[in-house]
């Protein structure tokens, strides 16, 4: 049962009441909030996110190439600005050592965050996205790994 709460909780639209899994899986609906609980307790972290575009901000990633064994030291840096909300370490096939997420309001700050980043010593080269169109989104784990859990 566990593994079909997952699988309802983890979509993309997954605020569902109690009630109406319960009706979907055809148990009582404290047996899902029991359950449910222990889940969100020991599994599951709960976020909410501000939809920043209705208010004109965006969310900007920043993929970053440390040198000279800097990356952590440049993080904690980073982590610091206002305007970052996430730094994350990453490894990969390109030389990408850092990915940071800041809220931004417009053009004009993209522009002054890229010339900040570019600036600061260790950081070898900086590219940034945003994503602007959703076109598709699926549940945050394919459901086969929650199959495998």
């Amino acid at each position: 049962m566990d593994k079909d709460l997952l699988k309802i909780l983890l979509t993309p639209n997954g605020r569902i009441s109690s009630k109406a899994i319960a009706d979907k899986l055809g148990v009582p609906a404290t047996t899902v909030q029991r359950r449910r609980r222990k889940l969100e307790d020991d599994l599951l972290t709960i976020t909410y996110s501000l939809d920043l575009k209705r208010f004109g901000w965006h969310r900007v990633d920043f993929l970053i190439a440390t040198e000279k064994g800097r990356t952590i030291a440049i993080a904690k840096q980073l982590s610091k600005l206002d305007e970052v909300v996430y730094v994350g370490r990453s490894i990969g096939q390109q030389t990408i050592d850092l990915h940071v997420q800041a809220i931004l309001e417009g053009n004009a700050d993209i522009l002054r965050i890229m010339e900040q980043l570019k600036s600061m010593p260790g950081i070898k080269d900086v590219v940034w996205s945003e994503i602007v169109q959703v076109v598709g989104k699926k549940p945050s784990v394919p459901l086969h790994i929650i199959d495998k859990l």
